[in-house]
């Protein structure tokens, strides 16, 4: 029987283990931590019973993963739930571009930029499934769906800036700029649509749900199904070396560059370690959650129903502010991102005290505090919000490399997604996944498709595996 060992369990390792023991290898799962996810882990952060996800929160991409819906994961406990409104992104004065799971729903929010929603996603939407299995996948290769590709291709090379300037409304510019900055990129680079284009198609498709009970349950589900399979999993098991790691006929890595290469050593070939240690990274994420008595009191009413809620004010204001975290400058209102995932599964809060994750982009490494801001800009659009906390707890750059060894700098994007790295992963080749050692390969957000709780990457790296076995 063949052998495999995969060094990670986030969902991308946890992915390509359970690949990799449905095609008959002995699979052995590698943790550091105590607990096996990943980005994905979840618990009590603040009060007894108040169940916060430490991460990877909003799962658009993972509700239509082609691996995941194909699991049956019901039977290991993950459901998913959708709030009534996916996601806002309120202005000064009251208004709010709003996002709905309906493409109609959403179209008919945005009055007079309604029919040109309907032009920019009418027909992805409607061909998501089979547009998923090109986008899951590496971008060099030939595709399965051209046309449908082409089709939804050609405005992802748009910078974001250029594209949100298409519609006429503040909300709708808002609405589509704020999607877009989740690539943690500056917005009038090249391509910088494409992400926002992504996770809007696929939430459209799919809703921007919640697992129940917190994220945590994507990654119990995944590590159930493994053990079904005959896999093993170990926590607590930090690899710093190759000799660490016993005889296996297959190795994956769900980890940074920097580490894979500091693992392997003078094993890599030097061109790939040279790519892994060079690896660019992106800003950092500085997270505080809080224990809200009563919810955040937001002057839009739809925030107060949404899931999501983006603060940035204009779409201006958010491309000035991505400028300067790009460019290492603090800004004194940063963009903000705030879960309120309660909504949509209630077992979460206690009582009338409700969890609300938050997150500001921040300089990769940023030292400083950035509470106050974070504070400051929800008070911005929900006056009063700091008299309802009655806990929070803070995690910065540090703090957050520390939970997580992929997250350098507070990147939670595993790496700078700029144009080489989005579309090549660690280092130019047509195949991310491989090191250049027989039998060894990386699987972690840093090769495509990226970021998320789908799972995809460690497929195509198990994939990749299988059929050079």
């Amino acid at each position: 029987m063949s052998t495999a060992i995969v060094v990670g369990s986030g969902p991308n390792g946890l992915a390509a283990a359970v690949t990799l023991a449905q095609q008959g290898l002995q699979v052995s799962v590698l943790e550091a931590a105590d607990q096996v996810g990943g980005g994905t882990r979840s618990g009590e952060a603040i009060l007894p019973g108040l169940l916060h996800d430490h991460c990877s929160a909003i799962h658009p991409m993972a509700v239509g993963s082609p691996f995941l819906s194909g699991l049956d994961l019901q039977r290991y406990g993950l459901a998913w739930r959708w709030p009534q409104i996916d996601c806002a992104h309120p202005l000064d004065g009251g208004s709010a571009g709003v996002l709905y799971r309906s493409v109609d729903q959403t179209a008919d929010g945005l009055g007079r930029d309604g029919r040109r929603w309907h032009a920019l996603f009418d027909r992805p939407v409607a061909r998501f499934d089979a547009l998923n299995d090109d986008i899951m996948g590496p971008l060099l290769r030939v595709p399965h769906h051209p046309l449908t590709l082409a089709r939804f291709g050609a405005p992802t090379t748009l910078p974001a800036s250029a594209l949100a300037r298409w519609f006429r409304s503040a909300q709708a510019r808002a609405l589509f700029i704020g999607v877009a900055a989740h690539a943690f990129r500056p917005l009038h680079y090249p391509m910088t649509s494409a992400i926002g284009l992504g996770i809007l198609t696929a939430g459209h498709r799919h809703g921007w749900a919640v697992a129940a009970g917190g994220s945590q349950a994507i990654a119990d589900a995944m590590a159930a199904a493994l053990t079904d399979l005959g896999g093993t999993i170990e926590t607590g098991v930090r690899v710093e070396s190759a000799a660490q790691l016993p005889p296996a006929d297959v190795t994956m890595f769900d980890l940074a560059p920097e580490a894979v290469a500091g693992i392997l050593g003078d094993r890599l070939p030097a061109r790939v370690a040279r790519a892994y240690r060079r690896f660019r990274r992106g800003p950092g994420a500085f997270k505080v959650d809080f224990a809200v008595e009563g919810g955040v009191p937001w002057v839009n009413p739809d925030a107060r129903r949404a899931g999501t809620v983006h603060l940035a004010g204009t779409h201006a204001e958010l491309e000035a502010t991505e400028r300067d975290v790009h460019a290492g400058r603090m800004p004194q209102r940063p963009f903000v991102l705030v879960g309120q995932q309660y909504l949509a599964d209630p077992q979460r809060s206690v009582g009338d005290v409700h969890p609300v994750w938050t997150y500001a982009h921040v300089p990769t490494g940023y030292t400083g505090d950035a509470t106050a801001a974070i504070i400051a800009q929800i008070e911005r659009f929900a006056p009063g919000f700091a008299d309802r906390v009655v806990g929070q707890t803070v995690r910065n750059t540090a703090e957050m490399a520390a939970y997580n060894a992929n997250y350098i700098g507070g990147d939670i994007m595993t790496g700078a997604k700029d144009l080489r790295q989005l579309m090549f992963g660690p280092r130019v080749t047509l195949s991310p996944y491989d090191t250049g050692i027989p039998g060894r390969y990386i699987c972690s957000a840093a090769t495509p498709p990226g970021p998320g709780a789908h799972g995809m990457c460690g497929v195509n790296a198990a994939k990749l595996a299988l059929s050079r076995l």
